[in-house]
């Protein structure tokens, strides 16, 4: 057993004190977990445009100080009281949404929406008792998605921890924590596109090409990449992206481009982009009679979808998804594996590494567009 067991952990953290000011690596101390939860050791962890989006704290609650990060990879440390499904020296995945197991979504078949653990992002406490299991001189320091992975060890509800294959490398499928299982799943486990099939996706960010690989693992025969920048279109190649269109080169509406580029309409279609006109058109560009236009983006909350109700009546089909409808402590295991078989290809999503040192440089990267996903080494 390992001496830090039930003892409070002292370890380095990168603490955002002010929102869009550089994070700062500091000593904090990482209590021991509580009933129900898990200390996690983190090896790896990854940037995500949502990391990104609150520490600017442009158009949401600002929590500061904060820990960042929710996509990550690690090895169970310690385990508290009434956790049976891990045990130290398991490898794992955190998630920033759980799995309770007992809800009436997690007994579902249907739901991954944990009634008790789905995403909170303004709570800044374990649910447990309403407390931080960070602090730093005696100061708290608030956690992030219940996740917080950018510090050499967290505090997670143990609904929010995937066991994983041993075998995987945790330098891989840490970006399987987050926004790759986001696009992945909202094409494989909720668009459903069948062999020879056409796929439009829009936004040809990370989750983007995450759906493009999706569509490519599924077998479709035309996918097609919708983004502003037209950039992102050799890039998009690697995962699939055959054809490219970017809206600002037509004078028409980009779902009547797409429709006339494929006799009608494809056969499915996913948004990544958050955009309502990119929802609108997602779901205007599926063809009728069997199209369906997944969103995955998360709009401004005062958007609101419009669109011609002859479009549902001629039976063409609009779904939303939630983290690409995967249940974390269920299906994760799953997907490592398909990577692990040669079948779902990560390493091809990380573009950039630096160590925890150097972790600013990571938010360069994404700000400047320059990075899909950005790896961040714990340990060196």
């Amino acid at each position: 057993m390992s001496s830090t067991v039930g003892q409070t952990i002292k370890c380095k953290a990168a603490i955002a004190w002010e929102a869009g000011k550089p994070l700062v690596i500091e000593e904090v101390e990482v209590a021991p977990p509580q009933a129900g939860e898990v200390r996690l050791k983190i090896l790896y962890t990854s940037l995500c445009h949502t990391d990104v989006y609150f520490w600017e704290a442009k158009g949401q609650t600002p929590l500061f100080p904060r820990i960042f990060g929710h996509e990550a990879s690690g090895v169970v440390e310690s385990v508290g009281e009434g956790v049976t499904h891990l045990q130290p020296g398991d490898h794992a995945l955190p998630v920033f949404t759980g799995e309770c197991g007992e809800c009436v979504h997690c007994k579902s078949e249907e739901s991954n929406m944990c009634e008790l653990l789905r995403i909170n992002t303004d709570r800044g406490v374990m649910i447990n008792d309403g407390k931080s299991r960070f602090s730093k001189d005696g100061q708290p320091i608030h956690h992030f998605l219940g996740t917080s992975t950018f510090s050499e060890y967290t505090v997670l509800h143990a609904g929010c921890v995937a066991k994983i294959n041993p075998a995987a490398p945790l330098d891989k499928v840490c970006v399987l924590s987050c926004g790759i299982c986001t696009g992945l799943g909202a094409t494989v486990n909720v668009a459903k596109p069948k062999p020879g099939s056409s796929v439009a996706i829009f936004g040809l960010g990370a989750v983007g090409l995450a759906a493009a690989e999706g569509a490519r693992i599924s077998g479709a025969k035309r996918i097609i990449g919708i983004d502003l920048v037209s950039d992102r279109f050799e890039e998009a190649k690697k995962f699939g992206v055959n054809e490219f269109v970017n809206p600002k080169d037509h004078d028409k509406p980009i779902q009547q481009v797409i429709a006339e580029m494929t006799n009608g309409g494809v056969d499915r279609a996913v948004e990544c982009t958050g955009s309502i006109q990119a929802m609108i058109s997602a779901f205007e560009c599926v063809h009728d009679g069997w199209g369906v236009a997944v969103l995955v983006g998360v709009p401004s909350k005062d958007d609101a979808f419009k669109t011609a109700p002859i479009n549902f009546l001629n039976e063409r089909t609009l779904k939303g998804t939630f983290y690409g409808n995967y249940k974390p402590r269920t299906d994760l295991p799953g997907v490592v594996e398909k990577y692990l078989s040669g079948e779902l290809e990560v390493d091809k999503f990380i573009t950039h590494s630096v160590s925890f040192s150097e972790i600013n440089k990571a938010f360069e990267y994404m700000l400047k567009g320059q990075s899909i996903r950005c790896l961040i080494r714990m340990q060196d």
